[in-house]
């Protein structure tokens, strides 16, 4: 693709107008939204407003005035993002802290299982917080293996399939319906993690048949660093199931303050502690962009980002891990390259923001929202032309830009 034909591209997307939605600093081209989305210009508006005249002025009465409703209205919202009714998504806690909830009660589902089954080179959080569920259940156990081996793995002893949807290294899609309904017939469960998908690439989670997932919100949400994370339960399983945090928000009578656990109806009883209020305003206004965009148009447009960087990748010689089929993937690309540390330093340097995944992966974010085809084109001829001079390969190259 030549830089006019990148032009052409932005001057027919639909998606332009929203590149000033965002405060994005001059002569940055920002590729690691995939793990840190940009800052909304209307969140400094959101949270002025928290602060001063919420917090500030209406003080306690706030609680009565939005705050309260705060996790199961931004739940609603997220909820048209990932193909879910409004009543089957609440925000609140970490991802980790919703992914232990999930399988905790996932587990106790059926005593006669007690597998929580996912695949080795998980997201490692994923991973660790499912050693700290099984130990929480008697008889529970972890089985990680290959992705190669997943759906084969799926025996009678296995009570929760657990999956990151969009793996965080290399952008591989499971096929999440066909996993699902694999997992259903064996009898169990499954638990998605959204975290690389929610505002990346189409979910459908009520035609998919899924049990439950989570979530962060700071990545294509652009809800902050740190922003609370989201729950979704099919609302088959949400008075079957309860929460292993019981704590008062959960409570179906919080006001109560009853010394007995009575869990909230629905959604409600996934709830642990009091909402993050300056967190949640953050959140919210990031998640409200969304009520402005086409969503087929955001993911047509992170299919044809990501085939200028592939581009790109070939002609640098670069190995690309990401699958090439749209459907296959998420919205980053990958490569595989020795001094891939050093490699993303040196394009730091140069004003293009990726990260690194050890031991040797570029791993950079193609987020429609913001980007424009003329971003991707620059960032990839400038991945050209750092490929091509051999001083980023010495390591002590990245030391000498002291930048991290």
């Amino acid at each position: 693709m030549t830089l006019d034909e990148a032009r052409a591209l932005d001057a027919a997307d639909p998606l332009a107008p929203m590149r000033e939605r965002f405060a994005l600093p001059e002569g940055v081209i920002y590729l690691d939204g995939n793990s840190l989305g940009p800052l909304p210009v209307g969140t400094r508006a959101a949270m002025t407003d928290v602060v001063e005249r919420q917090w500030g002025e209406r003080l306690i009465r706030s609680w009565n005035e939005g705050w309260i409703d705060a996790p199961t209205r931004i739940g609603a919202k997220i909820a048209a993002l990932i193909g879910a009714a409004a009543h089957e998504v609440i925000v609140g806690d970490s991802t980790s802290a919703n992914l232990f909830k999930a399988l905790v009660a996932a587990l106790r589902i059926d005593p006669g299982r007690g597998v929580v089954l996912s695949e080795t080179g998980n997201f490692p959080t994923d991973l660790h917080v499912a050693e700290g569920a099984v130990a929480c259940v008697p008889g529970a156990s972890l089985r990680a293996v290959p992705r190669g081996e997943v759906a084969a793995a799926i025996g009678a002893d296995v009570a929760v399939l657990m999956l990151t949807h969009v793996h965080y290294k290399t952008a591989e899609r499971w096929d999440m319906a066909a996993l699902t309904a694999a997992a259903h017939a064996a009898g169990a469960v499954v638990v998605w993690d959204l975290s690389h998908s929610g505002g990346a690439v189409e979910i459908d989670l009520s035609g998919a048949g899924a049990d439950l997932a989570v979530g962060c919100t700071y990545k294509y949400l652009n809800g902050g660093p740190g922003a609370p994370a989201y729950l979704y339960a099919a609302e088959r399983w949400q008075e079957r199931l309860s929460s292993p945090l019981s704590g008062w928000m959960g409570h179906a009578e919080p006001f109560a303050f009853a010394d007995a656990y009575a869990p909230a109806p629905g959604m409600k009883r996934w709830l642990a502690g009091t909402p993050p209020m300056l967190a949640m305003a953050a959140l919210e206004a990031g998640v409200d962009l969304w009520a402005e965009v086409d969503r087929a148009a955001v993911w047509r447009k992170s299919a044809a980002l990501w085939d200028i960087m592939a581009a790109a990748g070939a002609a640098a010689g670069l190995p690309c891990v990401t699958p090439a089929d749209p459907a296959a993937r998420g919205s980053h690309i990958s490569f595989r390259v020795p001094h891939a540390f050093e490699l993303t330093q040196a394009l730091i340097a140069r004003g293009v923001i990726g990260d690194f995944r050890a031991p040797d992966v570029l791993r950079l974010g193609l987020t429609p929202l913001y980007l424009s085809h003329e971003d991707v084109w620059r960032a990839g001829e400038l991945l050209r032309e750092i490929i091509a001079d051999e001083t980023w390969r010495d390591p002590r190259y990245a030391e000498r830009l002291a930048v991290t």
